[in-house]
């Protein structure tokens, strides 16, 4: 069975047929045809035969840090929903939080001749760098800000600085803050800046050193406060990185008999699943997750037809959700 075959099937011609395949423009009633014609035979064309004519795979690499992730999901759904009607297939690889396996998925995927590669930037060493810059095809970096390479990132600086001036706003000074590692440039380095600047603009610049790094996880949120509480156990607010570190400080405040807001507040960031279904519900960050791959997909689209204008990076926006754990508007 070959294109010829579908196209006298369907009485339409081969280049219908092909531009069919190939996401082309055909009029509705050719489409139909042939998706008759496809759908009755189970033919499709073969992958090698386009690669050979074409000169590109159709597959673009995807690297995660980790699989169970609603804000990953999230991204590779909005990337998902663009490069499938384009007539692209991802390869997703999970590095389980391992950025030396960031590496290896670089090359393999060099080395396999995908289209692009799209990664999800943690910690980038200068290895990555490297990496990055011998690529045979465009790339784009989702979350982290990185030089002379195509990026869409998150405001993390803003989005902590104004959270913290919220709790701060709210008659709270005796804040401390769970963070994450410094080499993740954009969850560790930069929310913290945001927390520590908002700090010093309010005249409370020694609320910098009441901080500890945690892991992503719901119990290292639980340890982290857990530590925190032991070292100032006068806290009246928390300011952590992620949602899911703000559970888990939760978890360990009402363990301890403490009350959410009332005697400690709490926010996250990231707007995830577990801001609304926690109690009392979380105050946090929404960050436009869905949105950011959606722009990436059509970023690395343009690279790879040629288009230049698709190398930029861009900054997304952010919104502040207000919920219990601070109380309702104007409450302190």
């Amino acid at each position: 069975m070959t294109i010829k075959d579908i196209a006298e099937m369907a009485n339409v011609s081969p280049a219908a047929v092909s531009r069919y395949f190939n996401n082309g423009y055909i009029s509705e009633e050719k489409r139909l045809a042939i998706q008759k014609a496809v759908e009755k035979t189970g033919f499709y064309p073969s992958g090698y035969a386009r690669t050979l004519r074409t000169k590109k795979s159709f597959l673009i690499g995807v690297v995660i840090p980790r699989i169970a992730s609603n804000s990953i999901s999230k991204v590779v759904e909005g990337i998902m929903s663009v490069t499938e009607p384009a007539g692209y297939t991802i390869l997703l690889a999970n590095t389980m939080n391992n950025e030396m396996k960031e590496l290896d998925y670089i090359k393999i995927f060099n080395e396999k001749q995908v289209d692009a590669l799209m990664l999800f930037g943690t910690i980038l060493t200068e290895e990555h760098n490297e990496a990055l810059k011998n690529l045979k095809c465009p790339v784009v970096v989702i979350g982290q800000r990185v030089k002379d390479v195509s990026c869409v990132y998150h405001d993390d600086y803003q989005a902590v600085y104004e959270m913290t001036k919220l709790v701060l706003g709210k008659g709270r000074r005796r804040l401390c803050y769970i963070g994450a590692i410094s080499e993740d440039i954009s969850v560790g380095t930069e929310r913290y800046r945001g927390y520590m600047q908002a700090a010093a603009d309010s005249g409370l610049g020694d609320l910098a050193e009441r901080n500890v790094t945690a892991g992503f996880d719901i119990d290292d949120g639980y340890k982290a406060m857990e530590e925190l509480f032991k070292l100032y156990p006068d806290i009246d607010g928390v300011i952590a990185a992620t949602d899911t570190m703000a559970v888990g400080a939760m978890r360990y405040l009402k363990e301890k008999g403490l009350r959410i807001p009332e005697d400690v507040m709490i926010t996250g960031i990231g707007n995830s699943e577990y801001s609304e279904v926690i109690s009392p519900a979380l105050t946090t960050a929404n960050y436009f997750y869905k949105e950011s791959g959606i722009l990436a997909a059509e970023m690395i689209i343009k690279s790879i037809k040629g288009d230049l204008s698709g190398n930029r990076e861009t900054k997304m926006g952010y919104s502040i959700i207000e919920n219990e754990s601070t109380g309702f508007a104007g409450q302190n």
